[in-house]
C-alpha cells in the first residue's frame, strides 16, 4: 500500500473510503460527508501485488481485477468504489501520476484507432456478434444500444428509447418516400422506426453478420421489407444518394485517422436539399487515449472524440452545423437501467457465457455509467445539411413533430 496510500490520501476528499489489504491491515480515507456518496465504501484487495497495481495502472487494474475477482466490495458493488473515485476526480482532477501515463498514451492513440475495412468488422465483431440473447437480456424490447431520452426521469427504458427515436426523427425532418441511409444501424430498431412512422424507404448498413441476420428478418416479420433493407457493408463503399442520414452510436468505431472519410462519406452521399444527424458518444474535455482496459476488452479500435476532434473534420467538408445537442446524463440513466437488467438476468448470462464475463460486462456497464455522470463523457447529437435554409429558423419543429409521434403512438394504442 506503500505507493496507493498517499495516492488516495490526497485525492478522497468527498465521501469515505475503507480499504482492506490483502495482509488485513485497514486503512481509511475520509473525506467530506456528500449525498453524491453515501455511506462509507469498503473494498477489500485479495492480492498483495493489487495496490501497487492499481496505483502505477488505474484501468486495467480495476477492470482486470475486477474481472480476476482480486478485488470485491463489501456491502455494496463495484459501481460504488468507482463512484467514490468518480467524484473526486471531478472535483479535483486526476493524479498527475496518472495524468503524466494518459498523456503518454494518448502519444500512440492514431495507431490504436486505425481501422481499415477489414479490422473494422473484426473490431465490430469483437462485441456484437456475441450471442444475440446477450443482448436481449439487458436492453429495451426493441434492443436500442446507445443513449435513451428521459423526457420524465421516471420513465422506463422502452419509453425512453422509443422518446429517443422521435427526438432524432424529428431533427430529420422526415417526409413520405425520403431515402434514408441508417449508417450503423445496429438490429434494425431505428431504420425499422422511420420506415414505420414515415413510410420512408430506408437502406442500413452494418458490419455484424448477428445484427444483420436480426434486422432483416424483423423487417420481414413486420411487414416492412418493402421498405426497409439492411446490408453488410463498410459505410465507406456506400454510392447512392440519399435524403436523410442517421448514423447513431457508430461514429466512436470509426477511429480519429478515419473522420474526414466518414465525412465525406456523408458530404457525398447526402442530396443538396439533405439532412444528417449524428448521434455520437464524445468528451467533454480535450482529446485522450481511449481507456486501456475498454480497449482491449470491450471495444478494440474504439474511441470516444471530443468536439474539438470532430468540427474540424465537419468544416473541411464544406458541411453546415445547424444544431447540435448533449445529452450525456441521459446515458448516465440509460447506463442504469441495462445495469439493473443485467444483473436481474445475472444467472442466465452466466449460463450463456461464465461467471468472468459476466464480471466484466457488471464492470464495463459500472464505469461507463460513472464516466457519463462524473467525469468527461457525453453525448452529442449533430444535425448537418448542405443548405442552410433547409432547416427552419427555430427548434419548434422538433416539438411539433414529437408531439404528433407521441399522438400516433397513443392512438396505436387505444386502437390495439
Amino acid at each position: 500500500m506503500y505507493v496507493l496510500q498517499p495516492i488516495l490520501s490526497r485525492m478522497i476528499k468527498i465521501g469515505s473510503l475503507k480499504v482492506v489489504n490483502a495482509d488485513g491491515k485497514i486503512y481509511r480515507f475520509i473525506g467530506e460527508a456528500s449525498d453524491l456518496v453515501p455511506g462509507e465504501v469498503c473494498v477489500h484487495f485479495h492480492d498483495m501485488r493489487y495496490a501497487t497495481w492499481l496505483a502505477l495502472s488505474p484501468s486495467m487494474a480495476l477492470g482486470k481485477g475486477y474481472m480476476e475477482d482480486r478485488i470485491s466490495v463489501e456491502g455494496g458493488s463495484i459501481y460504488d468504489f468507482l463512484q467514490i473515485l468518480s467524484v473526486n476526480v471531478e472535483l479535483d482532477d486526476y493524479h498527475w501520476l496518472h495524468q503524466f501515463f494518459g498523456s503518454l498514451d494518448a502519444l500512440s492513440r492514431r495507431v490504436q484507432q486505425f481501422n481499415p475495412a477489414s479490422k473494422s468488422r473484426k473490431n465490430v465483431a469483437h462485441h456484437y456478434d456475441l450471442s444475440g440473447e446477450l443482448y436481449k437480456l439487458f436492453l429495451d424490447k426493441d434492443r436500442q444500444y446507445s443513449c435513451a431520452y428521459f423526457v420524465n426521469p421516471d420513465n422506463d427504458l422502452d419509453t425512453a428509447q422509443t422518446d429517443k427515436k422521435a427526438h432524432i426523427a424529428a431533427k430529420l425532418l422526415l417526409d413520405r418516400d425520403h431515402k434514408v441511409l441508417d449508417i450503423g444501424s445496429g438490429w434494425g430498431g431505428m431504420g425499422l422506426y422511420i420506415a414505420r412512422h414515415f413510410d420512408a424507404h430506408v437502406d442500413g448498413v452494418t458490419l455484424s453478420e448477428e445484427q444483420l441476420r436480426e434486422s432483416n428478418q424483423r423487417a420481414k416479420s413486420e411487414n416492412l421489407a418493402d421498405k426497409a433493407h439492411f446490408h453488410l457493408q463498410d459505410y465507406r463503399t456506400i454510392g447512392d444518394k440519399f435524403d436523410r442520414i442517421v448514423s447513431v452510436g457508430m461514429f466512436e468505431h470509426v477511429g480519429v485517422n478515419h473522420f474526414k472519410s466518414y465525412f465525406n462519406k456523408i458530404r457525398d452521399s447526402l442530396k443538396d436539399d439533405g439532412v444528417a444527424l449524428l448521434h455520437t458518444i464524445g468528451r467533454i474535455g480535450p482529446p485522450v487515449a481511449t481507456d486501456p482496459w475498454i480497449r482491449k476488452y470491450i471495444f478494440p479500435g474504439g474511441y470516444i472524440p471530443a468536439l474539438s476532434e470532430i468540427m474540424p473534420a465537419i468544416e473541411k467538408t464544406g458541411l453546415i452545423v445547424t444544431d447540435i445537442e448533449f445529452l450525456g446524463l441521459h446515458y448516465a440513466e440509460t447506463l442504469r437501467h441495462w445495469q439493473q437488467c443485467f444483473q436481474n438476468n445475472r444467472d442466465q448470462v452466466r449460463y450463456i457465457y461464465d461467471e468472468t464475463f459476466c464480471r466484466m460486462w457488471e464492470y464495463y456497464l459500472a464505469c461507463s455509467e460513472v464516466s457519463f455522470r462524473h467525469l468527461d463523457s457525453t453525448v452529442f447529437q449533430i444535425q448537418l445539411v448542405k443548405d442552410r435554409r433547409i432547416v427552419p429558423m427555430t427548434r419548434d419543429y422538433m416539438a411539433n413533430e414529437k408531439s404528433a409521434l407521441r399522438e400516433a403512438k397513443a392512438n396505436d394504442n387505444r386502437a390495439a
